[in-house]
């Protein structure tokens, strides 16, 4: 009986794989991989260094503050006994005029004389008003005619002051159209005359005070010269 010789050793096909074992895997990242970017270290920060602030430049601040807070404290506390005490704004009214001269060089030079009495009135019941500045001015509808200022004066709570105006024209020029108007407004024996009054008010707070303008309006009408009085009037005063 004959023997037969063992298989041969069976080889793998290029279809089969052949299995290593995990510890002889070797991995190519130049054959089988695309080179991966190396990450770069950041530079090295330079070490801030830091300075003292200047002795002179802490001496401002602190005296910016100081102002900053007095002020502050300054403005509230006005503005507490501002609304606590509630001022009223002073009165200018013209109680009596007199119109004592009409008179025209020509259709277009106009001379007059005119007197008024002004009334200054203080309505507030706590704290004085003062009166630093005065101009009134007369006109004859938009043209100026003539103008006065008054001295500077105060008035204390509830007070009144009247003051006597006396306000000459001499040789003042009026376009003709207004020539013409005041020369029938006198033949009607009704003239039209306007005040326009410009005040600076100061109000006296204790140690505060506060500034301001005052402007009022006033139209009259009087009869005519030489014996012109006052009929009627309307005046305002505001801010």
């Amino acid at each position: 009986m004959l023997s037969l010789p063992p298989p041969p050793p069976l080889h793998p096909t290029t279809n089969e794989t052949k299995q290593v074992p995990l510890d002889q895997i070797v991995i190519s990242n130049e054959a089988n991989f695309p080179t991966t970017t190396k990450l770069r270290r950041p530079p090295n920060l330079r070490q801030l260094r830091f300075q003292r602030t200047n002795p002179i430049i802490w001496f401002g601040a602190i005296l910016c503050l100081i102002f900053s807070l007095v002020l502050i404290f300054f403005g509230v506390t006005t503005l507490i006994i501002f609304l606590a005490i509630k001022p009223k704004n002073p009165t200018f009214d013209i109680p009596n005029a007199n119109l004592n001269l009409v008179y025209f060089d020509s259709p277009q030079y106009f001379n007059g004389d005119f007197t008024l009495l002004a009334n200054f009135t203080n309505p507030n019941t706590k704290i004085d008003v003062s009166f630093e500045s005065l101009d009134v001015e007369l006109f004859f509808s938009d043209a100026i005619i003539s103008a006065q200022s008054i001295q500077p004066f105060t008035e204390r709570k509830k007070e009144s002051r009247l003051q006597s105006l006396n306000f000459i024209s001499s040789l003042v020029f009026l376009p003709k159209d207004l020539g013409v108007k005041l020369q029938r407004q006198v033949e009607s024996n009704q003239i039209v005359y306007n005040v326009r009054g410009t005040f600076k008010v100061r109000v006296n707070l204790g140690l505060f005070h506060l500034s301001y303008l005052l402007h009022s309006r006033c139209q009259m009408v009087l009869t005519s010269p030489p014996s012109g009085v006052l009929v009627a009037r309307k005046c305002i005063t505001k801010r």
